[in-house]
């Protein structure tokens, strides 16, 4: 009998030989006009783009000034470009020329949930109205902060924007701290998936109810196999205002950073890039909930936020193009990605590689 290596083991156990190139594909990246770098000013983590009335839309985090980080004494301080944020929005006509529109949301007055920093936002139009999810920080901003999801709902995608009254999501009430250091890595138990915080939503209307997918991170997270800790969750309701339960599931992935998803067939297609043991890689699972790993990729988007072009018979549908986000220099900006396939056409078209 002839010997077979755990590679070889493993790809056949895996499909891998059963898959052609029809989940790959590369990224080319360009700037847009009206959200370019500017100094003094972060942009980033830009939503889905939407098409209304011929005019396109997207939300993003938009905050001012310097960061200083954790650990200054300060509570005042401004920490990440993500912290003391608000949400804004911007229109275009054709998806490379955008007008910044003004603001949609700022966080609360004190002691709300949302009173901190509100920022990761995502964007759905169903049933003639505007969902935005987001994350939530409240005041104070410190390294074991567990911070929320939270949803608002507007006629237009100018607003006016009506906040709910309580966190749309929290993260888990698992876990433990070990002594009182403002320290997230000391743990005496780490609790679920979330049990600090809970990222990155995106919402879908699925099999007659409302999906909201969300990153997850830890208390006491570490590293494996080279990427960190983060992992995907579901969280399933009736009505599109909730109230959401956690998939019994949970965690749905293990791996991904910013959630990247998009319907394909039945089901739900996904991007897990960044972070985890099976990051760049597309996934798939019918039931929205059991993915499997359908493809590998490379130098993917970072904070995507694809068109909806609501086309969904091919794989790579919901990747034709959209924004995403520019951290290479001192001051975050948005910038527009492109699916390129040329490579997966030559190997398709080709008898003979050369």
């Amino acid at each position: 009998m002839k010997k077979e290596s755990a590679a070889t083991k493993r790809a056949k156990e895996r499909g891998y030989f059963d898959r052609g190139p029809e989940w790959y594909c590369e990224f080319t990246y360009e700037k847009v006009k009206g959200l370019e770098s500017e100094e003094g000013i972060h942009r980033r983590d830009p939503t889905s783009v939407i098409l209304v009335d011929g005019t396109y839309y997207t939300w993003y985090t938009k905050s001012y000034g310097a960061h200083v980080g954790f650990g200054t004494g300060d509570l005042e301080a401004k920490t990440f470009p993500w912290d003391q944020s608000e949400i804004w929005y911007a229109s275009s006509p054709d998806g490379e020329v955008w007008k910044e529109e003004g603001l949609a949301l700022a966080p609360s007055e004190r002691e709300a949930y949302d009173d901190r920093s509100v920022f990761t936002p995502e964007i759905l139009a169903w049933d003639g109205k505007f969902y935005l999810v987001y994350q939530c920080v409240q005041h104070p901003y410190l390294r074991r902060t567990k911070n929320t999801i939270g949803m608002a709902v507007a006629e237009s995608p100018a607003g006016p924007w009506r906040k709910l009254d309580a966190p749309l999501l929290k993260a888990s009430d698992t876990g433990k701290w070990k002594g009182d250091s403002d320290n997230r890595f000391l743990v005496e138990e780490k609790g679920d998936f979330d049990s600090q915080k809970v990222h990155d939503p995106v919402l879908f209307p699925f099999k007659g109810k409302f999906y909201l997918y969300y990153k997850g991170e830890r208390m006491g997270e570490e590293m494996y196999m080279g990427g960190r800790e983060t992992k995907w969750g579901v969280a399933i309701a009736d009505s599109i205002e909730g109230p959401y339960v956690k998939s019994e599931y949970n965690p749905v992935s293990n791996s991904g950073h910013e959630t990247l998803l998009w319907p394909y067939k039945d089901g739900m297609a996904a991007l897990l890039c960044t972070d985890g043991m099976e990051r760049n890689t597309m996934q798939y699972a019918e039931d929205g909930i059991n993915f499997e790993i359908m493809g590998a990729v490379k130098t993917t988007p970072e904070a995507a936020g694809p068109f909806r072009s609501g086309e969904k018979d091919t794989p790579l549908a919901g990747l034709e193009w959209g924004l995403c986000h520019d951290v290479s220099t001192p001051w975050n900006h948005i910038i527009k990605f492109r699916r390129d396939e040329s490579l997966k056409e030559y190997f398709v078209s080709k008898d003979t590689y050369e």
